[in-house]
């Protein structure tokens, strides 16, 4: 009998510096079984002709990165409620016929963070501030929304584009304007910085967190660096921090899920070995 190869990847332009190989290289070995994850620069001309040669390739998908996860969309044979909730998909599926299906799994990487670092945290979070309005804080509102996160206040530095985030979800989300961003972390429970500011190469976060609940969680969904200014100014507050590395690796459960069958683990020892390599 033949032992299968599973095969799959991420697509991205940049995509050389994604962790994710590493990643799925660990599960490969965890689950004992032939395989390998590819990182696969796609220039966005090119989404389309590489997505289509999936099957072909004997993948049975991969994930998709900046700056491909909304062009798919028009691309794939059919997606669920949550990558058009969301606006993006994260995971493309091969299905049995050679179809692609299109799902977003960001979401469930943050819950999956939080469950992890958190057990309780769900039992403590009534209200949450999400500071930016693009992909990611779509995700994260939907993650808040299924988590049943009733109040949810989305502050961007564009207004309007933080009112269609509203309206797409479809949720009592309420929109303030930039200028009040400092002020209305008084009544969060929860803060998420979903936008790039803090990340390596970018300008800190212009937020000033003097108002900042002493008993809110605080999260970056950036992990390069592990701690950002943000999180930085956040814990010498005393608040409790979360970056954005076990978003990460929890997305990547649901999609190995659906190519494998397989449920991996996030154990101590794959996020040191990702904490070791990010810190190299």
């Amino acid at each position: 009998m033949a032992i299968k190869f599973h095969l799959a990847g991420v697509m991205g332009h940049p995509v050389m510096h994604s962790r994710s190989p590493l990643m799925h290289g660990y599960w490969f070995e965890q689950q004992g079984i032939k395989g390998a994850y590819l990182p696969l620069d796609i220039a966005p001309n090119n989404l389309k002709a590489a997505l289509r040669a999936l099957p072909v390739l004997g993948f049975q998908g991969c994930n998709l990165t900046i700056p491909h996860k909304q062009a798919a969309l028009k691309i794939v044979d059919v997606c669920d409620d949550v990558a058009r909730k969301i606006g993006a998909i994260s995971c493309v599926v091969v299905q049995s016929d050679g179809t692609l299906f299109g799902t977003n799994n960001d979401w469930l990487g943050f819950l999956g963070n939080l469950n992890q670092e958190f057990p309780h945290w769900q039992k403590e979070i009534n209200s949450a501030v999400v500071i930016g309005a693009g992909g990611g804080a779509r995700a994260i509102c939907y993650a808040l929304i299924q988590a049943g996160i009733g109040a949810i206040t989305v502050v961007n530095r564009t207004e309007k584009t933080a009112q269609k985030l509203a309206k797409d979800l479809g949720h009592p989300i309420t929109v303030q304007n930039w200028d009040h961003r400092h002020a209305i972390l008084a009544l969060a429970d929860l803060v998420v910085n979903t936008t790039n500011q803090g990340m390596v190469g970018q300008p800190a976060l212009d937020l000033k967190i003097s108002h900042l609940n002493p008993n809110a969680i605080v999260a970056d969904i950036i992990y390069t660096p592990l701690l950002s200014p943000f999180l930085v100014a956040a814990a010498q507050r005393g608040n409790r921090t979360i970056n954005g590395l076990g978003m990460l690796l929890h997305q990547g459960i649901p999609a190995w899920e659906k190519w494998f069958g397989r449920s991996p683990t996030v154990d101590e020892t794959l996020v040191s070995v990702m904490k070791k390599d990010l810190l190299r």
